[in-house]
């Protein structure tokens, strides 16, 4: 049987992943900002005051992980946690003024980087390069 690391799509994109967040790591780094903290304020961005257990659902992170990146940013004074209202065991993550004003300055150097990824390929393309790849991600559930 014969099979090629450099030719598995895994592989394939294990790496492309991997140089994309480093490639973020250095467009954040003026910030003090990391990938995973990133996509913690994304997601804080689009719905402020959710749980940390919605954050780590939607981030496809486990939830001792999703904390620590929490707690930092907590240390970072861009997140607060509230009680949450009903649950009382739980509590809501909410956005500081800090944590708002980041979104104005990190998109576009998300953005950015996204541009010089995809430098060449036609934007049809890219469209159906993240439908193929959430057709393999629902495929595998």
């Amino acid at each position: 049987m014969k099979f090629k690391l450099d030719d598995s799509l895994g592989f394939i994109l294990n790496r492309t992943s991997t140089k994309l967040k480093n490639e973020l790591f250095k467009c954040f780094k003026e910030y003090n900002v990391t990938p995973e903290q990133w996509a913690i304020l994304n997601r804080l961005w689009e719905q402020d005051g959710v749980t940390p257990k919605e954050l780590s659902e939607s981030t496809f992170k486990d939830k001792p992980n999703t904390n620590r990146i929490l707690e930092k940013l907590q240390m970072k004074e861009l997140i607060v946690r509230k009680p949450h209202p009903v649950d009382k065991r739980a509590y809501q993550i909410f956005l500081t003024d800090r944590g708002w004003a980041l979104r104005e300055r990190l998109i576009p150097k998300a953005m950015q980087l996204l541009e010089e990824a995809t430098v060449g390929i036609e934007k049809h393309k890219v469209v159906e390069m993240k439908t193929l790849l959430n057709q393999i991600y629902d495929n595998l559930k």
